[in-house]
């Protein structure tokens, strides 16, 4: 008996090592130090900061990974990898300069594996961020043949002195929500359960304009770091930004504000996504479990000076990304939560 029959296969590894490889140093900065194999990824901090703070974040995709694999789709994984933690450690200001990424699998599949990597570097080259290095454990027996799960970890600098921590909201600030791609990377169980109870697979079309259903809820989850490097640069004054995952905008905008000061919404003040009236009428789900579960649209919250809302705009749509005004802050006695949605 050796490792191979034992479901390993060391020399298949050192092969999708050799095949990754030129995509990971696609995505190399110039603070880069030495190349892909070493134990150990090395990078500079960038030239010229005075006080550097590293700002860290980890996450995973969750069971859009199931989905995802279910209809080959490898790609898009990736880039939501990447998303779900570049979009979380942005919301301080900071610019990604690096990121690492960890995949499992029951027995490694060179082709999904490397599509997953390539996807993984898009999403780095598209963020700024370096692909520093990895780790791709074949564990026979602990997962099936044939599926994998993916971690991510990154980690983004910013100034001391410019730290965005939302401890300049106050009330009068608005709201501006940036669009979502659709449902991201969070809700799938509910997601899943939904297709299953529907019978809906590769052929469901839905919605006036009769769009793939499984295509849709794979589209990869929106990436915003050039977007929040494009407001810095031209000086728009971000008091605070939020990162709609889990738990939707109840749960994530209130995270950046601070205490006395509470959020109120004009649900109607973006369209929503036919997707999530698909969503919710073929599982029948309440309107409050949809709010509490779906990002509904909007991927992305800015809080910034009433002021700065034509020019915030005006650069969100010069980078690509729809955006509307969604809401205010307001003075707060007690936490009330998000206020103005439906009931």
């Amino acid at each position: 008996m050796d490792y191979k029959s034992a479901g390993v296969d060391v020399e298949a590894g050192r092969a999708f090592v050799q095949r990754i490889k030129e995509s990971v140093e696609a995505t190399h900065r110039s603070e880069v130090v030495g190349g892909l194999g070493g134990f150990g990824g090395m990078i500079r901090l960038p030239d010229g900061m005075r006080q550097p703070l590293l700002v860290s974040g980890t996450d995973g995709v969750g069971t859009k990974l199931e989905l995802a694999q279910d209809h080959r789709a490898h790609h898009g994984v990736g880039i939501d990898l990447v998303a779900m933690c570049v979009n979380d450690v942005i919301t301080s200001g900071a610019a990604p300069l690096f990121f690492l990424d960890y995949m499992a699998t029951g027995a490694l599949s060179p082709d999904a594996m490397a599509e997953v990597v390539v996807g993984i570097a898009d999403g780095c080259r598209a963020s700024g961020c370096a692909l520093l290095g990895g780790e791709t454990a074949e564990m026979p027996g602990f997962y099936p043949a044939g599926r994998y799960d993916l971690a991510g970890f990154c980690v983004a600098v910013v100034e001391e002195s410019e730290v965005i921590d939302g401890n300049r909201i106050q009330p009068g600030d608005a709201v501006i929500g940036v669009a979502s791609s659709g449902v991201h990377s969070n809700g799938f169980s509910l997601v899943r359960n939904v297709l299953e109870k529907a019978g809906a697979d590769a052929s469901t079309r839905y919605g006036p304009s009769q769009r793939s259903l499984i295509g849709d809820l794979l589209q990869p989850t929106e990436l915003y770091p050039a977007l929040v490097q494009a407001l810095l640069k031209n000086n728009i004054p971000l008091n605070g930004m939020a990162h709609i995952t889990g738990g939707g905008l109840p749960e994530n905008l209130p995270r950046c504000l601070p205490e006395g000061c509470q959020a109120r919404l004009t649900p109607d003040s973006w369209p929503r996504p036919a997707l999530f009236d698909w969503l919710q009428n073929a599982g029948e789900i309440p309107e409050k479990d949809l709010w509490n579960t779906f990002n509904l649209g909007i991927g992305f919250c800015l809080v910034l000076p009433p002021a700065s809302i034509n020019r915030a705009l005006a650069i969100c749509q010069d980078t690509g990304h729809q955006a509307w005004t969604i809401g205010s802050i307001e003075a707060s006695q007690a936490d009330e939560g998000l206020l103005g949605l439906p009931a």
